[in-house]
């Protein structure tokens, strides 16, 4: 799934609301009680969720590269 498929409000989710989201949702399904239709469902939004936090580390990788390129040009 690609970064525009993620919908808008997951995409303005921070790190530890995404990743809270996901606890959530990881418990719901290994409850006795996981209805396998809604299954489906949060296991989409699960990826939703970890392709945004892999989003984000990216970025933040991009930023910690680019500032370690200004460190060793001064």
């Amino acid at each position: 799934m690609k970064n525009e498929n993620i919908p808008a409000e997951v995409k303005s989710k921070s790190l530890k609301e995404a990743r809270d989201e996901i606890n959530d949702i990881l418990n719901k399904l290994e409850s006795k009680d996981a209805d396998l239709s809604g299954s489906i469902e949060d296991y989409k939004r699960l990826i939703q969720l970890n392709n945004h936090i892999d989003g984000l580390f990216k970025k933040k990788v991009r930023e910690i590269s680019a500032i370690k390129k200004d460190i060793k040009k001064k």
